[in-house]
């Protein structure tokens, strides 16, 4: 061990000697040399190294004391000086720094809020007066709730949440931010990020806690991230963050797996229910319709053949009341006219034909269509029409009372 001390020594001292050799070679490139001799002595090169010093500050030899001299006193402070300058010029330029868009520099003064800074170069006072701080205030950031990295890697603790039914619904949701007051951020809280997934723990808790476990998983996963951004943002303000929450996207909302396939049971169950609703209301919107418009449809033929009757029926009543007015002033009359208007009606609605035999001709040729055709009672008539239609009854009223007429004529 004292050698190994000993050894340890004699190579600092070598290397302390080399590097005096080194610093004096500076000023006298042959210093420590003599002409035609080799490297010189160790302790040569310590005494001479002594020589020099002595000499810088003022003395001269083995150390009498002297006053300084003055040439060496001056070249002494001039090489002071410009390092001391050099030394000044090298902090002053620590001071500056650069803000890029988007963020915000905070300069501090003794650790106190001195100024908020702009984008763009900037100096303050070089360290330890002042220091300054850049904070991104335009980037997003982004905590996550319930999972790290991937939803498969779930935080149970924080992903297992009570429902308001006493069921337990596993739900991972993301949170996005943006500073909107970088002092605020640095200044007023000791970790911001860890606040800001506090604060969204606690307002996801408190609505799905509030909720039905079908209303966080299906309908109402949307409605509740936008209550629990707003719900967080509240708490993040009290805190005094400077935190502004742009976005919470709920990733994942779902039973636990414990219970996964029960729950896939119950939501299949329900799922059939309102299959068969549907169908059900299917069923009823195409027959009851149906039912409306033929009921609709009867009662339109109900008030028609009402109308039809009971124009018909005056009708008859109007005529009826002609018939006897005409039949008062010549009965006779009026009860041949009735007599052939009844048998016509009644002609007119049979496919028989009738012939007389008198004229003692046994081949007649018979037309058969042609006349069935003129009564306009054969099947193959075109624009055969019903004998109580008003159209078929004109003709012959018409020749009933010109015949009438003729006879009233004849009889005066």
């Amino acid at each position: 061990m004292l050698a190994y001390f000993r050894t340890c020594r004699d190579i600092v001292r070598d290397r302390s000697l080399k590097l005096l050799g080194v610093l004096m070679s500076l000023n006298d490139p042959q210093w420590g040399r003599r002409p035609g001799q080799g490297p010189p002595d160790l302790d040569e090169i310590w005494r001479e190294f002594n020589r020099k010093l002595n000499a810088l500050f003022g003395r001269r030899g083995g150390g009498s004391g002297e006053g300084p001299q003055g040439p060496g006193v001056r070249k002494f402070g001039g090489g002071a000086g410009l390092l001391i300058g050099l030394v000044f010029l090298v902090w002053l330029a620590s001071g500056f720094y650069i803000v890029n868009e988007g963020q915000r520099g905070i300069v501090l003064r003794f650790g106190k809020l001195v100024e908020t800074t702009m984008p763009g170069p900037r100096w303050h006072l070089p360290y330890p007066i002042e220091s300054a701080e850049v904070v991104n205030v335009a980037g997003v950031r982004s905590v996550e709730v319930g999972y790290r990295n991937n939803v498969k890697s779930k935080v149970l603790k924080e992903s297992l949440m009570l429902t308001d039914d006493e069921n337990i619904v596993d739900v991972q949701f993301a949170v996005q931010y943006i500073l909107k007051s970088p002092t605020d951020y640095l200044f007023n809280n000791r970790t911001p990020d860890e606040a800001v997934l506090q604060a969204a723990e606690t307002a996801i808790r408190e609505i799905v806690g509030k909720s039905s476990m079908d209303f966080v998983i299906f309908e109402g996963r949307a409605e509740v991230a936008a209550r629990a951004r707003k719900l967080t943002q509240e708490i993040l303000d009290r805190y005094g963050t400077g935190i502004n929450i742009s976005n919470v996207t709920m990733q994942n909302a779902q039973p636990p797996e414990q219970v996964q396939a029960a729950f896939d049971d119950a939501v299949k169950a329900g799922q059939d229910r309102e299959r068969q609703k549907n169908e059900g209301q299917a069923y009823a919107n195409d027959v009851v319709p149906k039912a409306k418009g033929m009921a609709a449809r009867l009662t339109q033929e109900a008030e028609g053949y009402r109308q039809r009757v009971i124009e018909q029926a005056e009708g008859d009543a109007s005529r009826f009341r002609q018939v006897v007015v005409e039949y008062n002033k010549a009965p006779q009359v009026t009860r041949d006219r009735l007599y052939i208007e009844t048998m016509q009606q009644i002609m007119s609605n049979t496919s028989k034909v009738l012939i007389d035999q008198k004229g003692g001709n046994n081949l007649i040729y018979l037309p058969l269509d042609k006349i069935m055709q003129m009564t306009g009672t054969g099947p193959g008539a075109s624009g055969a029409k019903p004998a109580d239609a008003p159209p078929a009854q004109e003709p012959s009223t018409t020749r009933s009372r010109e015949a009438f007429r003729s006879r009233e004529r004849e009889a005066r």
